[in-house]
């Protein structure tokens, strides 16, 4: 067998886990991985603008594909611009293995250029943090990619010390990376849990993106259909049942969640499947009954104000099976009522304004994008409506970040997104607040010519927390993005800008944008006061 640098190990067992691309900023001590990257065939490296976003496109990665997405970035101000990324995969639940230049071990704790620890930066936002050896690269990086998708999965940190890519590798070979299967639920709980859904006259489904992650979008839909149970999903696990359904409900926490909650109020049961409280804690939704929770951790939940909690902790897809296979009569819900909510709430997204805003443009944009197509949205105000409003055929064909909730989400996801599913068309929605966090990674998509639609919704307000100051009668006062106008000129870092203000020239411009062969970014210049009537409504009656 011949030797090979720990550079090259690396690279091939990373190649070998399923990873297809390491974002990242290249530091003089990445050097010798580039290299391995650039001659390994099946993985190649993505040089990210910034890599905060870098982290963030690494986190898509692997939410889409996975396998742990893969992010580097070096000393002190390179790892802690990564970390955004990071705590998005910790918050957002997906596989990550971020690596980060280290000091040799001399030189730790000492004071130095750069110098921080980094085993306890990301210590808070990851699942493990490690340091790579030469004598262990495949057992330590395998590890790293078994937790990193086993149980929730989040990211790992492996720290590289400086000079280690130029040794020889000699730790050989070590048992492959592994998504591990969660554990059968005990009988007991399964038995109990059938027996209050048996008892309950009005039980409610809560699904969540643990239930996304289990795949058991199937089981969910037999589920309700077999006892007539209303569903509600969290934003991120939009695309789990179809909201024309006559279970659906609606999404908990965004646009007009009084309406959904006229439906969750009058349960005397809820089932949690894969609901993660990341996203929204049960307690701000959920009326005063019994919970049964089915996921791979218990649920996190105040026990003095919801004493009666039956934990169903393991693998979902076997508890929900035992639920299918119970022997009852329908439950008791207005199915009429539910649909005409349903309604309501269609119609309030879709207002009759002359001027263009919000909902228009996503109305627009759903005809335009393919069924097969995938939106990523950005933070703010329109996730809201997103999450409301716009129709999902399946799990994560919109991409979002609940958990984390960081600004600027919405162009490296794009990227991310269309590098991990070439052949689907990609777009992503941002309002221009967090277009300008993450603006720089327009030349990424430049650099590799990534053919995405970047919808920008230009209002000039960083409105969700202009409605919130506005509730507190308080002044408008640091939430105006600038005075008037649009974003910039004709194209910014070489992408073509198609700047609209009306229904026609934004369904012109979003059909010539999808057939464009690289990046295009649709201005539309909307008025936010549209969101005010929308967004932030009570979520618990």
């Amino acid at each position: 067998m011949s030797e090979k640098k720990v550079a090259t190990e690396v690279v091939e067992t990373l190649r070998d886990m399923g990873v297809r691309h390491v974002f990242g900023v290249p530091s003089g001590g990445w050097v010798d991985y580039m290299e391995a990257l650039r001659v390994t065939d099946g993985i190649e490296f993505i040089l990210a603008t910034h890599e905060g976003g870098a982290g963030m496109m690494a986190e898509v990665c692997g939410r889409l594909s996975g396998a742990p997405g893969v992010c580097f970035g070096t000393f002190g101000p390179g790892a802690t611009n990564l970390a955004t990324g990071v705590g998005e995969a910790l918050l957002d639940r997906s596989p990550m293995i971020a690596l980060t230049d280290e000091m040799t071990e001399p030189m730790r704790g000492r004071v130095t250029q750069m110098g921080i620890d980094h085993q306890a930066l990301f210590a808070p936002i990851t699942k493990k943090t490690t340091r790579l050896r030469a004598d262990g690269v495949r057992a330590i990086l395998n590890d790293a990619g078994t937790i990193a998708m086993s149980g929730r999965p989040g990211p790992v940190h492996v720290g590289l010390p400086v000079g280690l890519s130029a040794e020889i590798s000699t730790g050989g070979d070590a048992p492959a990376a592994e998504r591990l299967k969660p554990a059968a639920p005990d009988r007991a709980s399964l038995e109990q849990a059938l027996a209050q859904l048996a008892k309950a006259k009005r039980p409610i489904l809560a699904v969540g993106l643990g239930a996304v992650e289990a795949g058991v979008r199937d089981s969910v839909i037999a589920l309700a259909e077999k006892f007539d149970i209303p569903v509600v999903l969290t934003p991120m696990a939009k695309g789990m049942l179809a909201e024309t359904h006559r279970c659906y409900v609606g999404i908990v926490f965004h646009a007009l969640s009084n309406i959904v909650g006229e439906t969750h109020r009058d349960a005397d049961l809820v089932v949690a499947v894969g609901y993660d409280p990341v996203e929204f804690n049960l307690e701000g939704w959920m009326p005063s009954v019994p919970l049964v929770n089915l996921d791979v951790e218990p649920v996190d939940i105040d026990r003095t104000a919801y004493p009666e909690v039956v934990d169903v902790t393991g693998d979902i897809a076997l508890s929900l099976n035992h639920l299918l296979s119970g022997s009852m009569a329908k439950k008791e819900w207005d199915f009429q009522a539910i649909a005409d909510r349903r309604s309501l709430m269609v119609d309030l997204m879709s207002p009759n304004y002359e001027q263009l805003g919000p909902t228009k443009v996503l109305t627009l944009l759903r005809e335009a994008l393919p069924p097969e197509g995938i939106m990523a949205c950005d933070v703010g105000a329109h996730t809201h409506l997103i999450g409301q409003k716009w129709d999902t055929p399946e799990p994560r064909a919109q991409l979002m970040t609940n958990g984390w909730s960081t600004m600027g989400f919405g162009i490296p996801a794009a990227i991310a997104a269309k590098l991990t599913r070439p052949d689907v068309p990609v777009c992503a929605v941002v309002g221009d607040g967090g277009f300008l966090m993450t603006v720089g990674e327009l030349a990424t998509a430049v650099r590799y010519n990534i053919p995405i639609v970047i919808i920008v919704l230009t209002d000039n307000d960083l409105a969700l927390i202009r409605i919130k100051q506005q509730k507190k009668g308080n002044p408008i006062y640091g939430t105006p993005v600038r005075d008037t106008g649009a974003i910039g000129g004709p194209d910014l870092f070489g992408v073509p800008v198609k700047t609209v203000s009306d229904e026609a020239g934004l369904r012109t411009a979003l059909a010539e944008a999808f057939q464009a062969n690289g990046p295009v970014i649709v201005e539309a210049i909307v008025n936010s006061l549209e969101y005010d009537a929308l967004v932030l409504k009570k979520d618990k009656a």
